[in-house]
């Protein structure tokens, strides 16, 4: 079955999950996966329902969410994708999960558009949409120009950029979060001794982080402030005068 996935899916797409996979799978990847985990685990302790779905180029397995009965990964036909499917076609019925996450997969993505309208179409309305993706005004998104590994083929999109696409898709942003503040030094000692920037960038949410966390609630059909019609200004209405008649004329 896996053979028939690799087969059918376009190569592309599958050289560019590859490509990011091997990089999140070496020393600087695993090391914002760290940081990530620790801030998404955080905000997915409040959620609670029957299904989380999350999406992603990387290997390990979904997020932990202790209040959502079901957890499943989508991804490219590789080890760690519970369920296989392309980026812009999931196997997921309309409305079909309480929280949805998208972990980088907009960052490795051949058209990230595409793929957020299928990851926006599957939460269902009063549900949430986290995505996590490398901040491009960062050392993390400065190192990516010069780099010769996975992290060139990042996109790097804003989240200002992302927060629009959302709010057209139907979604409020309720919360964004930064995190890995330390740069991307290949030296494990010098990411030791910056370890405390952590804490600093977490106390004062400081720009120049590594990642950002936004968290996007779908908003309930038929509550979303409608337009008010433009209404033409109308004349006043005026009283027309009135001929007066004598009883002399009305009896001639």
């Amino acid at each position: 079955m896996t053979d028939q996935a690799f087969a059918q899916a376009d190569p592309e797409w599958l050289k560019l999950i590859g490509e990011a996979r091997d990089w999140l799978a070496g020393p600087l990847g695993q090391l914002l996966l760290e940081e990530e985990r620790r801030l998404l685990e955080e905000e997915l302790a409040r959620f609670f329902g029957g299904y989380l779905v999350s999406y992603g180029p990387g290997a390990e397995g979904p997020p932990k969410a202790g209040q959502i009965q079901h957890n499943v990964r989508l991804g490219a036909p590789m080890p760690g994708a519970q369920i296989v499917c392309e980026e812009q076609s999931w196997p997921l019925g309309e409305h079909a999960a309480d929280v949805v996450v998208l972990q980088h997969g907009l960052d490795f993505s051949l058209s990230p558009h595409g793929l957020l309208r299928e990851a926006a179409r599957s939460v269902r309305p009063g549900g949430h949409l986290l995505i996590l993706g490398i901040h491009p005004w960062s050392t993390w998104g400065v190192r990516r120009l010069f780099a010769q590994d996975g992290l060139a083929r990042a996109r790097c999109i804003a989240p200002s950029r992302v927060g629009d696409w959302l709010t057209l898709l139907g979604f409020a942003l309720e919360k964004r979060r930064f995190g890995c503040y330390r740069p991307p030094l290949a030296s494990l000692a010098w990411q030791m001794r910056l370890r405390r920037m952590e804490s600093w960038g977490d106390a004062w949410q400081l720009p120049g982080a590594g990642f950002y966390l936004l968290v996007a609630r779908k908003l309930v059909v038929g509550l979303r402030p409608l337009r008010q019609s433009r209404r033409e200004p109308m004349g006043k209405l005026l009283p027309m005068p009135v001929a007066k008649i004598s009883r002399r004329d009305a009896d001639s």
